[in-house]
């Protein structure tokens, strides 16, 4: 699925560089699509860093477990 959807932007932007060598897109289209990919760009690099933050977190418990199991564990097989 992603592939098709790859292709079909893809040719979405041929047509359109197509469009913008015969001066057919106006500026202020141009201007909102890229005003649209920024604010896509920004949510998806705010979902990436809260997503980012939260494994950190999950790692940090983990690792805080297994270094208590590890003490634990060696303190009671001496």
């Amino acid at each position: 699925m992603n592939n098709f959807l790859k292709s079909i932007v893809e040719w979405m932007m041929e047509k359109e560089e197509e469009m913008a060598k015969e001066c057919a897109i106006p500026m202020k289209e141009i201007d909102y699509q890229i005003t649209k990919v920024q604010e896509q760009k920004e949510t998806l690099k705010k979902n990436y860093e809260d997503s980012m933050q939260e494994l950190d977190s999950i790692l940090q418990r983990l690792q805080k477990i297994k270094n208590t199991e590890i003490l634990r564990c060696q303190s009671s097989k001496k």
